[in-house]
């Protein structure tokens, strides 16, 4: 896979006031203040606090090309502005990250190899904004460094299912999908490999926990057929319960986000779109409703996109960046989705 790209900054006027509070409709989009500095892919995205939004690491325009960064950025949602935050311990993209109890987990990822190529680290390290700094924690186990995983949380455990090691940027374009699901206890700072391997390898997919069941939505198995439209779920309380498959999604797509409200799970975007016109990135809102086990097609995005990170706040869903064309096109664009009830 071959990177050539053009940054573009679609959000350059926003037309709100620091300090004013961003209106938004039931069902509609709203354009908030774009990311400065740089465009942004294969970040993560996660809420710091009902009023604050962290975004990390991924992928920023480096001339006609792309490079990997390790910038912080935080999002302050009343204000509607940005502000810089410590930057992370070394540049990663595709970064398994969760926020408990007003910390960030940066839990591995991907990273520029010698090679060239984006492989997996193990190394995990945790933010403290009352230190403002990041600390070394308990690296991922042997075997089990990807990046790129569905993720949720429940409690003070972080859950990660499947991912990939490696991902060739640099023209032959192989990358792996795995099965392996981990699972990261902030308490105790300890690791544990689940038995209950995805009965599939899968990467970039969406993640959530529920209740008590982990979600793993859609995304891509690079062995074989691409973009997936399954449900998978894992009852966690249950240790001899195995994946199950839930009612598929209405559009398979790999590189999508998802963020949680209540009992549902919205996905957004994804590539591998093969419509005309698409430039291979899908524009697609769907919401999966884990009390009913239905789908419902939503409004579309208002910018198509692929490699973001969606976090859900206060029934409002946030998504900074992304790309707008299959496989790169970073932009600075930060969108604002209020589903409504």
């Amino acid at each position: 896979m071959h990177f050539t790209v053009v940054a573009l900054a679609l959000s350059s006027s926003f037309g709100l006031a620091a300090g004013s509070c961003v209106p938004c409709r039931d069902g509609n989009w709203q354009q908030l203040a774009p990311i400065p500095v740089s465009s942004r892919q294969e970040h993560t995205t996660v809420a710091l606090s009902a009023e604050t939004l962290a975004i990390l690491g991924g992928v920023v325009p480096d001339g006609n090309f792309i490079s990997t960064t390790d910038i912080m950025q935080l999002y302050d949602i009343p204000s509607n502005t940005w502000s810089s935050a410590p930057s992370l311990p070394l540049p990663m993209n595709h970064a398994n990250v969760a926020a408990v109890g007003g910390r960030v987990y940066l839990l591995g990822g991907l990273a520029v190899a010698p090679d060239g190529a984006w492989r997996a680290i193990a190394s995990s390290w945790v933010y403290d904004p009352k230190d403002n700094a990041w600390t070394s924690i308990s690296p991922m186990p042997n075997g089990t460094a990807r990046g790129s995983a569905a993720m949720g949380v429940r409690g003070t455990s972080i859950y990660l299912a499947g991912g990939m090691t490696t991902l060739d940027v640099t023209g032959g374009g192989y990358q792996d999908s795995v099965t392996t699901v981990s699972v990261y206890d902030t308490t105790k700072g300890t690791w544990r490999t689940l038995s209950q391997h995805l009965p599939e390898g899968r990467d970039h997919a969406g993640g959530a926990v529920v209740g008590s069941t982990f979600y793993v939505l859609g995304g891509r198995y690079f062995g074989s057929g691409g973009n997936r439209d399954t449900v998978l779920s894992l009852q966690l309380d249950d240790h001899r319960a195995t994946w199950q498959s839930l009612a598929r999604m209405p559009t398979a797509r790999g590189g999508v986000s998802a963020a949680t409200i209540g009992t549902k799970i919205y996905i957004f975007g994804g590539e591998g779109n093969k419509a005309e016109g698409s430039d291979g990135v899908f524009n697609e809102t769907e919401v999966f409703d884990t009390a009913s086990g239905t789908w419902e097609e939503l409004r579309p995005m208002r910018l198509p996109r692929h490699g973001t990170s969606a976090v859900a706040v206060n029934g409002r869903i946030y998504i900074p960046g992304g790309g707008i064309y299959e496989h790169a096109g970073p932009v600075n664009t930060t969108d604002m989705f209020c589903p409504g009830h």
